[in-house]
């Protein structure tokens, strides 16, 4: 019964620290693609992505009202790499929440953006992400945007 006991022990370690390295995994990802954001790379950043990935925001109108709008990703990369290289910019990612069952991951990243120095907004990106082969590739990515409340 000790050396059941024992194996079982040394299994569900093994399977923590599995569950561990991919999460260190779907976290590296989503910082590559920061990296690749931060240095207008849009190599970089398409590589941290599926050929499918869909991209939303939901913003607060005038009125108050929450909407959602679509964001084509390849305007996305134009925007992106046109920021003019005067404009210093940031966006700081304030913690990490990672879940996973097999090959699909969800990430939420509360974040702070800074632009030339002085704070721009805060909100949430929500990262999906799926397992291709031994990579894990964002497909999906939902995020708020606001100038209040944004103590993590």
């Amino acid at each position: 019964m000790k050396h059941f006991t024992s194996l079982v022990m040394c299994l569900f370690f093994v399977s923590l620290s599995a569950q561990e390295s991919e999460k260190i995994a779907v976290q590296k990802t989503i910082e590559t693609f920061f990296e690749g954001f931060h240095q207008q790379d849009s190599t970089l950043i398409r590589q941290m992505v599926s050929d499918a990935i869909f991209m939303q925001r939901i913003s607060i109108d005038s009125s108050q009202k929450a909407f959602v709008r679509k964001q084509d990703f390849d305007e996305f990369l134009k925007a992106v790499v046109s920021i003019p290289k005067t404009t210093q910019f940031k966006e700081i990612i304030k913690s990490y929440s990672i879940q996973i069952d097999g090959p699909m991951a969800n990430a939420w990243t509360p974040y702070e953006f800074i632009r030339n120095g002085e704070f721009s907004h805060c909100g949430v990106n929500s990262f999906q992400l799926f397992k291709y082969g031994t990579d894990w590739k964002i497909i999906y990515i939902i995020d708020t945007g606001r100038k209040e409340g944004c103590e993590y």
